[in-house]
């Protein structure tokens, strides 16, 4: 389902309005909050191996892609990161928000990922992009009914114990983009891992496409999820650290975690990065909760209006979503009280990084696409660029205000990374 008939209609294109307080602070709330989900770009790319006429939309020409023998699945570029990096899945139930959705007596279920340096990953199994079911319906939903077999695997050893150098590891929540999941950013997130962060990823119930233990897989539905929900998503994600951090299990299966996991993390050093809607909640979440000291936003509309201030570092990835287009994100600068940041790569649009600027470029070439076409889904930014960029500029950031490693790609324009641009 799109993601336009998930939100309220605005016939005369008049934003409606919420204001409400958050974290001690007035927001307005667009009823119409902008969004662009990315599902069906990154379903199109799924189906690169099938071997047909594949139309990627309805707005669009379909193209025949050669006749090949058998599943070609898509991959993700390896972390360059000193470390190999572990993965688990944790169930979590959030007691103190009911589930409306779920009826009475449910409070809001979650389905979340911690990834982290590891080692002993021989013979371990690779985790999968999605879950076979949460792809299932992620490809179905966009017209590409194909087997799973077809999604990338990761870098991410299932179960392998957690790599430990004498002291705790620094943490970084994830918050994904509208009608999205959690493997959304995995180049990023891996990536982060391989040099010796903790990162946990969330899917936003409601607003994801998610498969739980028991099998159910939950997909986006007609309940409005706002950039706040997303928000408190990730601040119950930080009392999950806390737990695990005092060596407790928040997992409600009660489900084994690797060894070497409880007491790894590091609640006192945490950061937040999150795309387009995620982006906005992590801002949000920033002002609301003071145990997270650094914030990345990908392209974020920093809807709704945000006028508090913000005292610690701040750095935005824009594309589409800049400070010359949207009154928002120049008003939420203007709040950025901390160290701040703003870069935009040249040919970047709002597609152009996550996961997405490399399966869509590959599934490209399969599908016999015209480079305009591959364009037109992921911009003029090269794919191999994107890449280099997603890896290097979080963990530049992180690394600075995580673990105070000063990297000089940050203090300005960089010889190796050419079309990135620092706006003053």
């Amino acid at each position: 389902m799109s993601g336009s008939r998930r939100r309220p209609a605005n016939p005369d294109n008049t934003p409606n309005t919420v204001q409400e307080t958050w974290g001690g602070h007035v927001i307005i709330t667009p009823v119409t909050t902008t969004h662009l989900p990315r599902r069906r770009l990154l379903a199109a790319a799924l189906a690169a191996g099938v071997g047909s006429a594949v139309p990627i939309s309805a707005a669009r020409p379909a193209w025949a892609a050669p006749a090949v023998p058998g599943p070609v699945p898509l991959t993700l570029p390896a972390p360059t990161g000193p470390h190999s990096v572990g993965m688990v899945p944790l169930h979590l139930i959030d007691t103190s928000r009911p589930d409306p959705v779920a009826g009475p007596g449910h409070h809001r279920e979650l389905m979340a990922s911690v990834w982290y340096p590891a080692h002993r990953v021989e013979d371990l199994p690779r985790a999968p992009w999605m879950t076979e079911g949460a792809l299932r319906e992620f490809l179905a939903d966009a017209g590409f009914p194909l087997d799973p077999a077809f999604g990338p695997l990761t870098a991410g050893h299932v179960g392998a114990p957690v790599h430990r150098a004498g002291h705790r590891l620094p943490v970084i929540v994830y918050s994904h983009g509208s009608g999205s999941h959690r493997g959304d950013h995995t180049i990023m997130v891996q990536e982060l891992a391989s040099h010796g962060f903790a990162v946990v990823t969330v899917d936003h119930t409601h607003d994801a496409f998610t498969e739980f233990p028991d099998g159910r897989v939950a997909t986006p539905d007609d309940v409005p999820m706002y950039p706040r929900d997303f928000a408190a998503d990730l601040r119950f994600l930080l009392d999950c650290v806390e737990r695990l951090a005092a060596g407790h299990n928040p997992d409600v299966d009660g489900k084994p975690l690797p060894q070497g996991l409880l007491g790894a993390l590091d609640p006192q050093c945490i950061g937040a990065f999150g795309w387009s809607k995620g982006g906005t909640a992590t801002a949000l979440t920033m002002l609301a909760d003071q145990r997270v000291r650094a914030g990345l936003s990908i392209d974020g509309p920093m809807q709704p209006t945000i006028t508090a201030d913000l005292g610690r570092p701040f750095m935005m990835m824009t594309a589409v979503f800049t400070r010359a287009a949207l009154p928002d994100v120049a008003e939420f600068w203007t709040h950025l009280r901390g160290r701040r940041l703003d870069i935009q790569a040249d040919g970047a649009i709002h597609n152009s990084y996550g996961d997405n600027a490399t399966l869509i470029s590959q599934a490209g070439k399969i599908l016999g696409m015209t480079d305009q076409q591959i364009q037109d889904w992921i911009g003029t930014l090269d794919p191999a660029r994107s890449v280099r960029i997603q890896q290097a500029y979080p963990l530049a950031f992180f690394d600075l205000h995580l673990r105070h490693r000063r990297r000089h790609l940050l203090d300005g324009p960089s010889a190796a990374f050419p079309e990135v641009k620092f706006i003053p």
